[in-house]
């Protein structure tokens, strides 16, 4: 066959394949540009040979690690790594590439190939399936979120102070955002207050503020916090650890509507949103003695009881999912997900910390990831160190969590193969797939 004859075949050949192709040589100069290539890149092979691939392809991953150079410096291909690239028309298109050395008959290398794939309609899709399980910034696809996204609406469009319990790491601050956002005072100033990390007398003069000459420092006047919050929200976390004379000030504050800044004599009427956060029961301090009642029932109109992570597992996958997205975008890099047996450990964990701990777990792991996914020897050493459910019965572990860590571990025995996996667990293949598919188990058992 002809050089020119061969050219168009190989052009030909290209130019039928969907995902954008590109060839180059050593010094990454452009040798071949497929139709598709040239489709999502918006410009022309014309105008791209001969150009390097990194004024072509202009992508994030070129700024901080052009997968090409590495390539052709290690001869190691790059497979699967997810960025964006800019057309020629500024526009950010999300796609996933790969990079293979090119070599000679004599097995030298001459070059290198990338291939790209626009994954704009998997984005819009994945984004349609996210925003049924997400409200604004809230995660969450269990029972017990969806109840309350179901109610976050009805809590937003009323003036009445709410009082949010949870354990510590389980979001209030976020859930107080969020009514926020949707009420009609989302125009106005959001301001948080965390009543716990200041004494009696700095946080009076913190949430109320103080006139000139109210104590030895006070040379002007500054406006408290309730000012500041003036036409919007006012979240006050921690209010379970308010004193005895701290209750009564915000009781008044409540009852009245009005403030008065340390030194001052006239009260100064505030229009403010209220919601409260308390890492503690309120009701049993109530009875213990320690928290008013009064106080209590003027702040619990509206109530909100946050669930622990413990009683939404079935969030943490969706959790993971967008906090991966989350580090890929603050750390410049390209994690596709996690493996199977570091998930199985996620799933089993009891997590004290709930979504807090969940996200600092990630971020760790995030540190330690050189490659495509975040594994099991990236997870904190205290989570290997106690990874043994399936011998410990003093260790927590849900069913759910359980099933994975089992079906994962006898797909790792047989290489991945379900035939002998289901025999092992004693179940028919199609019931292994159907488990494999609502477990959220891919069929790459590789781990490390």
């Amino acid at each position: 066959m002809k050089k020119l004859s061969r050219n168009r075949f190989h052009d030909a050949i290209l130019d039928s394949i969907n995902e954008g192709v590109f060839t180059v040589d050593l010094e990454r100069r452009i040798l071949s540009f497929n139709a598709a290539a040239e489709r999502i890149t918006r410009i022309s092979r014309t105008e791209a040979k001969g150009r390097r691939c990194n004024e072509i392809i202009r992508s994030d991953l070129c700024k901080r690690a052009c997968a090409m150079e590495r390539t052709l410096r290690t001869g190691n291909p790059v497979v699967n790594a997810t960025t964006h690239i800019t057309t020629s028309h500024g526009e950010r298109v999300p796609v996933r590439i790969a990079t293979a050395l090119l070599k000679d008959e004599r097995g030298l290398a001459i070059g290198g190939v990338e291939t790209f794939q626009d994954l704009s309609q998997v984005e819009q899709l994945r984004k349609a399936l996210e925003a049924r399980y997400t409200f604004r910034d809230i995660i969450g696809r269990s029972p017990a979120m969806t109840k309350l996204f179901a109610t976050l609406p009805l809590m937003a469009e009323s003036e009445s102070t709410i009082l949010i319990e949870g354990d510590t790491g389980t979001g209030k601050e976020l859930f107080a955002r969020t009514i926020h956002n949707l009420s009609p005072r989302k125009k106005g100033p959001f301001v948080a207050v965390n009543c716990a990390a200041l004494p009696d007398t700095l946080l009076e003069s913190e949430l109320f503020g103080y006139k000139t000459g109210a104590f030895t420092d006070a040379k002007s006047d500054k406006p408290g916090r309730f000012a500041l919050a003036e036409g919007g929200t006012i979240f006050l976390d921690e209010i379970c650890d308010l004193s005895p004379v701290m209750q009564v000030r915000l009781l008044r504050v409540l009852q009245e509507r009005y403030i008065e800044p340390l030194g001052g004599v006239t009260p100064v009427k505030v229009n403010v949103r209220i919601i409260v956060a308390a890492k503690r029961d309120l009701a049993q301090l109530v009875r213990q003695g320690t928290f008013r009642d009064d106080l209590y029932y003027r702040i619990r109109v509206v109530h909100l009881v946050l669930p622990p992570l413990t009683e939404r597992q079935e969030d943490i996958p969706l959790l993971i999912d967008h906090m991966v997205t989350k580090f890929n975008h603050l750390q410049g890099k390209a994690v596709t997900g996690v493996s199977e047996r570091a998930m199985a450990r996620l799933l089993g964990h009891d997590y004290p910390g709930n979504v807090r701990e969940l996200e600092n777990i990630i971020e760790q792991a995030f540190v330690l990831c050189r490659g495509e996914r975040i594994r099991y020897r990236h997870l904190p050493q205290e989570l290997r160190q106690t990874d043994s459910a399936l011998h410990d019965p003093n260790i927590p572990c849900s069913l759910q969590g359980m099933e994975r860590i089992l079906i994962g571990e006898a797909l790792q025995r047989h290489n991945g193969n379900r035939g002998r996996t289901a025999r092992e667990l004693g179940i028919n293949p199609s019931t292994l797939y159907r488990k494999m598919r609502r477990l959220g188990i891919s069929f790459s058992t590789q781990d490390s």
